[in-house]
């Protein structure tokens, strides 16, 4: 790489640079002809590429729109304003993003995983009634919300398994009918053959082994690491004896909580409770 390059790694602002130049060198375009293309001047492509001016929401979809890539500007753009998210967050999303298997116990909500647009978005705009985050922040933690979905719905499910606190199904996050929206969705999720969802009922009682929320992710290298977070911040937790504990835990969790089926009559009994 010439000296005069901007390392791709140095920032998330950079590396959006770095790409939208990429692929636009690749276009063999101009930055008057990108520009043209996405509504913008050669002078903000320009700046944009050199890292030196921020890049809005827009201009990011617009690149994804010119240069068809299906959300990759997008999502870079998510990852610049990780301002907006807990302080170690991003780093696990990149895991998640291009983990093979992921393991959860959700304690009190809903693992954002499986979260339903109008449940995120109360709780986010909770936070910014308490004056603890701004309204851009709670925009911005939902529209990434909404990226990391993706995975999802990806080619080459996601293996995902999912301990549900019953906590998760009483707490009503942004009343009846964000609720039954709610436990809709984890029902419909529930039946996905790729999909495993338990809940741990709250007579476990001091056997719960975890009393806070856990994500363990196998990535593709073979390797296995853990996610964990307090109020102030999170941690992408790599020892592998800490790991390990983590996943003995998990295993007795697994056997502790309720079977799928049970797990599904009690989603379906909290539904109708809610709304007989």
């Amino acid at each position: 790489m010439k000296s005069n390059e901007l390392d791709a790694a140095s920032s998330p602002l950079v590396r959006f640079g770095v790409e939208l130049r990429r692929s636009r060198r690749a276009m063999r375009w101009s930055q008057t002809e990108l520009g043209r293309r996405m509504g913008y001047s050669n002078a903000m492509v320009s700046y944009v590429e050199r890292a030196k001016k921020a890049v809005t929401s827009n201009f990011a979809v617009r690149a994804d729109e010119v240069f068809e890539t299906g959300g990759t500007f997008y999502e870079l753009w998510c990852r610049y304003s990780k301002a907006s998210l807990l302080e170690g967050f991003p780093e696990f999303a990149d895991a998640e993003a291009r983990c093979r298997r992921l393991r959860e116990f959700a304690l009190t909500i809903v693992t954002g995983l499986f979260q339903v647009p109008e449940y995120a978005e109360a709780l986010a705009f909770a936070a910014v009634q308490r004056g603890a985050i701004t309204q851009s922040a709670a925009e911005q933690r939902v529209e990434f919300l909404a990226t990391r979905q993706r995975v999802l719905d990806r080619k080459g499910p996601l293996r995902i398994h999912a301990v549900l606190d019953e906590g998760c199904l009483a707490r009503p996050i942004g009343g009846q009918s964000v609720m039954l929206k709610q436990l809709d969705r984890i029902a419909e999720l529930a039946a996905r053959p790729n999909v495993t969802i338990q809940v741990a009922p709250f007579h476990l009682g001091e056997n719960l082994p975890f009393t806070m929320p856990v994500t363990l992710l196998d990535l593709p290298d073979g390797s296995v690491v853990g996610y964990a977070e307090s109020h102030a911040r999170g941690h992408l937790e790599r020892v592998r004896e800490t790991v390990t504990a983590w996943e003995s835990e998990y295993d007795q969790l697994v056997v502790e909580a309720l079977p799928k089926a049970a797990s599904l009559a009690l989603i379906h009994k909290a539904r109708k409770e809610l709304a007989p």
